[in-house]
Formats: C-alpha cells, structure tokens, sequence
C-alpha cells in the first residue's frame, strides 16, 4: 500500500487561522516553524509567498492525484491528513516492480505540481504511518514491525489529545505504546488508537471506500500567470493528461477524440476559448503518444489572447481493445505503432496532407481513387465495397492523372508526342448520371517508342464535327 501526501512549493508558507500550518523546506531553513503568526514569517522570511489554506483547492488536488493514479491500480482511497492509499499488490509485475512503480508515481506527482511523501507496506495504515514518518518503504512484516515500533506515538490522529499523558508515563514511541496493558488503554485513550495500530501492525483488518471514476472526463486547470506562447501551455495540458489517463484505465477505455480549451480573459475583455482537438486514427490511452500530438498542435499555434486556464475533455471514447497475443510481433513494427507514427505527421504537417487511399465501388475512374485524410474513419462497408469481377479484371494503368489532358488531333488521329494507335478494343463507361454524368470510350493507346498511354474518347453529340480525344493515364 501506498501513503503519498504533497506539501507546497519551495519559498511559501500556508496558514490557517493566522498561523503557519505548512512551511516549504526554504521557509523552515529560514526558522519559520508551524504555528508561527503572519508577523513572525514575515520578520524571517519577507519575501516569502503567504497562501491562506482553501479547502475546495486542496480537494481539487488530491481529486486531481487521486485521478492520475487510477492508471496504476483501480483500488485508491482517501486517507485522513490529505493522504491518499493505494492498494498495488496486483500491479507490481505490471510496472516491474515495487521500486520501478514508485519511481513512476513519484514522477507522476511532481508532473501534477506536488511534491509527494512515499512509502510502501504490507498494511495501509503502516503505509500511513511510515510516510507521515518519512520512513521509507518496508516490503516484510518483519521489517514493518521493526520501522513501526520506532515511530512517535504522536503520529497516530488519535493519540495527540492525550499528548500529556504520554509524556508523563515515558511512553514516545509505537513499540513503548504496545507494551502497555490494553484494557487500560483503551480506557484512557478509547478503542479508535488501538484500532489503528492493529490495523498497521496487521493484527486486524482493513476496510477502504475505494475512488469511484466519473462517468465522463471534463479536467480543467488555473495557471498562476498570464501565457502567451502556446509551447509554454505543453506543461500544464500534460498535468490533465495524467489525469486523463488514469480515468482511461480506470474505466477501461481508449479515446479517439479529445479537446484542450485555452481560457482567456473574462469580464469586459472576454473572449471565447480556443479550442485545440485532436483526433486519433487509433484508440489511445497512453500519455506519451497524446502529449506528443499536442506538442505538434500547440507548436503550430499562434495565441490571439492570453491564456489563463486550461480544461480538457474526452469528447469520443470506446472500450479498450485486448492487447496483441501474437506469440511472435509483426516485423517492421506494430499496426499500433504505425498509427502512432501517421498521427504525428499528420499534427505536425496538417490533416490534409497526410492522406489514404480509398477505393470505391464506381465506375468512373476519378471517383474510384479517392484520397482520404487518415485520422478519417472510414466504415468497413466502404473498405469492401468493390467493383464486379469483370470489371475488376479489365486493365488499369499504373498512373491516372489528376486531370485528364486534351489531345492535339492530327490525320484524324489523337497526337502525344507521336500518333497514337489504338491497341486495344474500346470499353465504353457511361455513369455518374445523379451528379454529372460521363460517356466516355476508353482505349488502350500505343505511341511510336512503344509507351502505352489509357486514353478515351468522348461521345460524339449531334453538334459535334470531331470527336475530342484525352490522356489519363500511363501504363508501366
């Protein structure tokens, strides 16, 4: 199990009350200490930053945290004294172990903005209690007794009204607490301290109200100052893809669709947010590959107005798909991998230019070679939409032409670049009659040096004297 909590950054004091309650590690250098009123930090430390606590904030945060840790481990609680619990002992192999997994938290945390005091044990409340100590990781019972018997008893919530008394009978720490008689104990003190230390030293069990993930995902983030260059927003919109991710996990989804709003100005000033989407050919739900498409999109962007706050939100998800079970991958990669990688061309030069191929069932060779942008979802009714087989077995060139290009007429004969003869019998198409119709005779065509060309000629009409003759396309 897992106990972080975060204090706040370096150089400030928050109080409660007129009195400190939490002091950065420069402001306790400087002798500010907990309890101290405004004038005495002041006198200290003047340029210190004073933050009075809020509440609703701190519930923000650890909701924030709370979120983002849901990708290690669906099993999160909250813990009293701004502590949150992690029930891991599923996930270890997952992430390689208890030390690798730490590091990923610890990591995690302090990309949300908090610093984070953390331990492991085989109970929760040991867990509590060894990161309120700063005491480290303990992976034994043996050793969590060992840790467990040298903390202050003044650390349990429950022991501190009777802080006197401990003091007056020599009893300072958890191993001294234990060795007392339990009937007189829990007369003195009540059942709530006995509970928690048979919780931590495992003698008794454990019961959590696990976080329950929201049935949608809506983040949003107030920056501390006023940001005018989009590449500088990349920071905080990876602190709500954290969070992002965690919710992905924790209810088993990928997102193919997302938008980051950049709030602007209010009052007399405001302006709409600027909406930045994007929007993946595959289901995602990793961070990495997200935050390297927003870092393409927001690079490209030039900001109207000064941003103020983000929000980000999962306008389109679907289930997580299983992972590969193949015994031996693809060479070359992965199809996931090559996703990730159309993606990020298509953030960095644009959606229009990075295209698929699109084969449809028509008739009309420019409608049957479409080019369409990748991140478009094509429905695989249309991927299997063919033509008849006998149309299917006609010849097609190599390379149709984007437009097809008129003809000189020369001795009655179609000219590029030498006479052509026709070289084969003529297919006629006539389609297209719902939104321009075409009539059109197609022949394989052969120039002098032997290049074979795909040319067509147009339906004679009545007011026609000559037929017109056209090039689209090139055989190999």
């Amino acid at each position: 199990m897992f106990a972080p909590s975060w204090c706040t950054d370096a150089g400030s004091v928050v109080l409660e009350g007129e009195r400190v309650l939490v002091a950065s590690a420069q402001a306790r250098a400087a002798g500010v200490q907990t309890g101290m009123r405004r004038g005495g930090v002041l006198m200290l430390l003047p340029d210190a930053q004073i933050h009075e606590r809020d509440p609703v904030r701190e519930a923000q945060a650890r909701q924030a945290v709370a979120l983002a840790l849901l990708q290690y481990t669906p099993q999160v609680a909250e813990a009293e004294e701004e502590t949150l619990l992690m029930d891991v002992g599923a996930s270890l192999r997952l992430f390689g172990g208890i030390h690798a997994l730490c590091a990923r938290v610890r990591d995690n945390v302090r990309a949300l903005g908090f610093t984070v005091a953390l331990a492991s044990a085989p109970t929760a409340r040991g867990a509590w209690l060894l990161a309120r100590a700063g005491a480290g990781r303990a992976l034994r019972m043996a050793s969590l007794v060992r840790r467990l018997d040298r903390l202050a008893v003044l650390l349990t919530p429950p022991a501190r009204a009777y802080a006197a008394w401990f003091d007056g009978i020599g009893c300072t720490t958890l191993g001294e607490l234990r060795r007392l008689p339990r009937p007189g104990l829990q007369r003195r003190c009540g059942g709530a301290l006995l509970e928690l230390v048979d919780a931590a030293y495992g003698l008794a069990p454990e019961l959590h109200e696990w976080i329950a993930p929201p049935e949608t995902f809506h983040a949003r983030l107030e920056l501390f100052d006023r940001i005018d260059d989009a590449e500088l927003l990349l920071a905080g919109a990876r602190r709500l893809l954290l969070q992002l991710v965690g919710w992905l996990c924790a209810r088993q989804l990928a997102v193919e669709r997302i938008t980051l709003s950049l709030e602007h100005e209010r009052g007399r000033v405001a302006r709409p947010p600027t909406c930045v989407e994007v929007a993946l050919a595959e289901p995602a739900w990793r961070d990495e590959h997200l935050v390297r498409l927003l870092r393409e999109r927001l690079a490209k962007l030039v900001l109207e107005a000064p941003v103020i706050g983000l929000a980000l939100e999962a306008l389109q998800v679907q289930p997580m798909a299983p992972p590969n079970e193949s015994l031996f991958p693809e060479p070359g990669g992965t199809e996931d991998d090559r996703m990730r990688m159309l993606e990020l061309l298509a953030a960095r030069l644009g959606a229009d230019n990075v295209l698929q191929p699109l084969v449809k069932a028509d008739y009309r060779p420019e409608q049957a070679n479409a080019w369409v942008p990748v991140q478009q979802k094509v429905r695989e009714a249309a991927r299997a939409a063919r033509m008849p087989p006998d149309v299917m077995a006609l010849p097609r060139p190599t390379w149709l032409l984007a437009k097809p290009i008129a003809l000189l007429m020369r001795n009655h004969r179609p000219f590029y670049g030498s006479p052509l003869r026709m070289a084969s019998n003529p297919e006629r198409i006539e389609a297209g009659w719902w939104n321009g119709p075409q009539t059109r005779d197609y022949f394989i065509a052969e120039g002098q040096d032997h290049t074979l060309y795909w040319v067509y000629r147009e339906r004679i009409g009545a007011d026609d004297d000559e037929p017109r003759w056209f090039l689209h396309g090139l055989f190999g």
